[in-house]
C-alpha cells in the first residue's frame, strides 16, 4: 500500500467516525425520547380516573377527609441535535418543535410524578406548572441546556362515599 492510499484511508476514518457517531448518537436519542414518551402515555392511562385540574374550587358537597399540598419537578435536557435544529430555526423563524416536545415529556412526567404522591386522593386542585431555564449552553444567558417543571397543586381526599358529579349536573 503506497502512501496516498494510506493517507486517503486516514481522512476518511478520521471524517467519517465523528459523522457515524453523530447519526448513531442521533438514533438513540430518538429511540430514548420515544421510550419516555411510550411510558409516559401507559402511565397516563392508569391514572386517568385521577383529575387534576387548574381550578381552585372542588365538590362543595363532598366531605374533605384530608388536604395536602403536593409538588413534583422533573428536570429534561435538550440533546445537540435538537439544539442544532432550533439554532436553525432562529435563523428562518417559526415554532422549535424541539423545545416543544422537551416542555411537553416536563410537564407530562411532572403531573404523573404529582400524582404518584398522593394515590390515594381522589382530585389535585389548583394545579399550577412552572418551568425555568436552568443549564445555559455554554454560559450564553440565551441557551437552553435544560429545563426545570416544577408542578404543585392541593392533594384532596374526600369520604369514602363520594361520587364525582357528572358532567350533565
Amino acid at each position: 500500500m503506497d502512501d496516498s492510499t494510506a493517507e486517503l484511508i486516514f481522512i476518511l476514518v478520521a471524517y467519517s467516525f465523528p459523522v457515524i457517531f453523530a447519526i448513531g448518537a442521533m438514533f438513540i436519542g430518538r429511540y430514548l425520547e420515544q421510550q419516555h414518551f411510550r411510558s409516559i402515555r401507559d402511565r397516563e392511562a392508569a391514572m386517568n380516573h385521577y383529575p387534576a385540574v387548574p381550578t381552585s374550587t372542588w365538590d362543595p358537597a363532598a366531605t374533605v377527609l384530608d388536604s395536602r399540598l403536593v409538588s413534583s419537578s422533573v428536570v429534561v435536557s435538550l440533546d445537540h441535535f435538537k439544539r442544532i435544529l432550533a439554532g436553525f430555526r432562529n435563523i428562518f423563524g417559526g415554532n422549535i418543535r424541539s423545545y416543544e416536545s422537551l416542555l411537553d415529556r416536563g410537564k407530562r412526567e411532572a403531573i404523573l410524578r404529582l400524582k404518584e404522591q398522593a394515590p390515594d386522593c381522589h382530585i389535585i386542585v389548583n394545579l399550577r406548572i412552572v418551568t425555568s431555564n436552568i443549564a445555559s449552553v455554554h454560559d450564553r444567558k440565551n441557551g437552553v441546556g435544560g429545563v426545570e417543571v416544577l408542578a404543585f397543586g392541593t392533594a384532596i381526599k374526600y369520604a369514602v362515599s363520594y361520587q364525582p358529579q357528572s358532567a350533565a349536573a
